[in-house]
């Protein structure tokens, strides 16, 4: 309750009634000179509402992408597995299954470029080959 007067706030509280007033009825009392530290205090109160229900929604945010950078993770972890398993069967391909596949063709002896790829079809893929060496260059 606003009271326009300074001097009827001051009687309110000189006769003890805002205390009163506050307690049993609920009413604040305001007059000229605290209207506005009233209003500040009051106005306060609503931002820290407002934070408080915002800090609210962005920890509950922040939880779901915790959540979800766990799962990110797990599926990094099990990708890094996958890529250094098919680096061991490639390392497997290159040495150990190129050595043996030499080792049994030994005693063949090698056609020309041309001619073997006339038999094994593979011309094509030769002059790709070819392309890419000149390009590296």
């Amino acid at each position: 309750m606003f009271l326009p007067f300074e001097g009827l706030y001051a009687e309110v509280v000189r006769r003890g009634m805002l205390e009163t007033l506050q307690r049993e009825y609920k009413i604040n009392i305001a007059g000229p000179t605290t209207m506005a530290a009233l209003l500040n205090s009051l106005q306060m109160g609503f931002r820290t509402l407002a934070i408080e229900k915002h800090t609210s929604e962005v920890w509950e945010t922040l939880g779901a992408v915790k959540t979800e950078f766990d799962k990110f993770e797990d599926v990094l972890k099990q990708t890094q597995k996958s890529l250094n398993q098919a680096g061991k069967n490639l390392d497997t391909l290159i040495g150990t299954r190129t050595r043996s596949i030499k080792r049994k063709l030994r005693g063949v002896e090698s056609l020309e470029d041309t001619r073997s790829s006339a038999l094994l079809g593979t011309s094509e893929l030769l002059m790709i080959d070819d392309d890419e060496e000149d390009i590296e260059e």
